[in-house]
């Protein structure tokens, strides 16, 4: 079974509906302040539903359901340390971020140690942001390619375009408020799946409760002590806590949207109560996976290149009536939460106008950052195109590529804020060690990817301590410039 006509004209309106909304926020973008912060006017619960919708992407809609649908719901572990990370964010972070007129998070590392650290920290970003982002595209041009039979390759170029054209004339406005508009799109999409799946069941729920049971599909907690093991406890929590510090403390896609808001206090509030909504969508997305396992004891379960195929190959073979075609639109909301406004951002303030024009006028900042926003948007679907290759779940793809940059570049914010003594040599030893450490761990798959973020760290901060000490001559605080 294909998508109906209704199904396409569904998806193709919710394409141009969203690239219209987003572009429309042109008019308001009339300096850099505007186009990379919109103007600071953001309240709480746009920040709180921007966070989420930034954070679940298609490698959630699509690869958290075939997370139990092949094994357990031991990924919630993971989402427990996601809450406790982000309290720890409003009160390390937030605070240092409204002191001054911060428009990257790496200028923090500017002030505390210098340029080197923070142009390092930067270009790991710039990096990282580039390969994870580029498979979450690829993720939702899977869904696409799956229900529509458009080849990959082109369905990446065609999302990759309707990300560039908002971002582009929209600015960190457009960003933020199809976010909002875009999260309630896709969790009502993964409601209908919801109810589209116990309608089917026969049995219904108390069928999803026994099937679901019996399978141990419901299991949360693992207190294994392999360090291979994805997720445990010790993992989900420990992981979790290092990963949401360097996402979402650090990292300024996500920064961004937090020096965006009004105040230091509706920052935080939105910050803080993100993480109780993506822990509940998360249980949501679990429990859709336990009730494809229940509903494909039944009915014959379809031939899959992959795992990350079970819902998009449920929603084309089953849903009729423009349904499915909403749901496909729900998926690509889920991925149209665009890194390219805030790498533009990194681009033209931590590099353009530090070693290049540091007197830049406003006008020409706005027009280079438009530039590297669409430079940074073919890079992505070039990533994209490329991704179509990986041997490997996309979700897990995706975080660990996060994990393994965002190691030394938390320890670095973290040695910055907590102590005073490390200066910009020792921080980039230790930054050198933590990379080094975490590639021969990556390497060697020593360990699973949720420990990634919490060694680059640890590792990154002592290195950067010893070398401090034995260094007598290096103390007290860096002013860079």
């Amino acid at each position: 079974m294909t998508l109906s006509t209704g199904d396409y004209l569904v998806i193709a309106l919710y394409l141009v509906a969203i690239t219209a909304f987003g572009s429309w926020f042109a008019r308001f973008q009339k300096t850099t302040r505007d186009y990379f912060l919109a103007d600071r006017s953001s309240p709480w619960w746009a920040i709180c539903f921007t966070i989420v919708a930034t954070e679940t992407s298609t490698l959630s809609f699509i690869g958290v359901p075939a997370q139990t649908y092949t094994g357990a719901m031991g990924f919630l572990q993971l989402a427990f340390g996601y809450i406790v990370g982000r309290i720890l964010v409003s009160l390390l972070f937030i605070p240092a971020y409204f002191r001054g007129e911060l428009v990257t998070s790496y200028e923090l590392l500017q002030r505390r140690f210098g340029a080197p650290v923070k142009t390092a920290a930067s270009a790991i970003f710039l990096v990282t942001r580039s390969l994870a982002d580029g498979i979450r595209l690829f993720a939702t041009a899977l869904v696409i390619a799956v229900v529509t039979g458009v080849p990959v390759t082109w369905t990446v170029v065609l999302l990759g375009s309707a990300m560039i054209v908002y971002t582009v004339r929209g600015g960190a406005s457009a960003v933020i408020w199809t976010d909002v508009v875009q999260m309630f799109v896709y969790i009502g999409g993964a409601g209908l799946v919801f109810w589209a799946l116990l309608d089917r069941i026969p049995g219904g729920w108390s069928e999803v409760v026994s099937s679901g049971t019996a399978a141990g599909k419901f299991v949360v907690l693992s207190f294994s002590t392999d360090p291979k093991a994805t997720y445990t406890v010790w993992a989900g929590l420990v992981g979790g806590i290092a990963l949401t510090l360097a996402t979402h403390g650090t990292d300024q896609f996500l920064v961004q949207r937090l020096l965006s808001a009004r105040s230091q206090k509706e920052a935080s509030l939105g910050l803080v109560l993100s993480g109780f909504i993506v822990f509940a969508q998360f249980t949501l997305f679990l429990l859709i996976g336990v009730m494809l396992f229940t509903y494909y004891q039944h009915v014959p379960a379809p031939v899959l290149g992959r795992v990350d195929e079970i819902l998009p190959s449920f929603v084309v073979n089953t849903l009729t009536g423009g349904v499915a075609g909403f749901i496909v639109a729900a998926i690509v909301a889920a991925a149209l939460s665009p890194s390219i406004n805030s790498m533009a951002a990194v681009t033209v303030s931590d590099f353009y106008v530090k070693f290049i024009n540091p007197r830049a006028t406003d006008a020409e900042q706005m027009r280079l950052a438009r530039q590297s926003t669409i430079g940074w948007g073919i890079v992505q679907i070039a990533v994209g195109v490329a991704a179509q290759w990986m041997n490997r779940s996309v979700l897990d793809a995706g975080l660990s590529v996060l994990s393994l940059a965002s190691g030394p570049v938390l320890g670095a914010f973290l040695v910055g804020v907590l102590t005073k003594r490390v200066q910009a040599a020792a921080m980039l030893t230790g930054m050198i060690a933590g990379a080094a450490t975490l590639v021969f761990l990556w390497w060697n798959a020593s360990v699973a990817w949720t420990w990634y973020a919490f060694i680059g760290a640890v590792v990154t901060a002592i290195v950067a301590l010893a070398v401090s000490l034995a260094t007598p001559n290096t103390h007290g605080d860096h002013q860079g410039t």
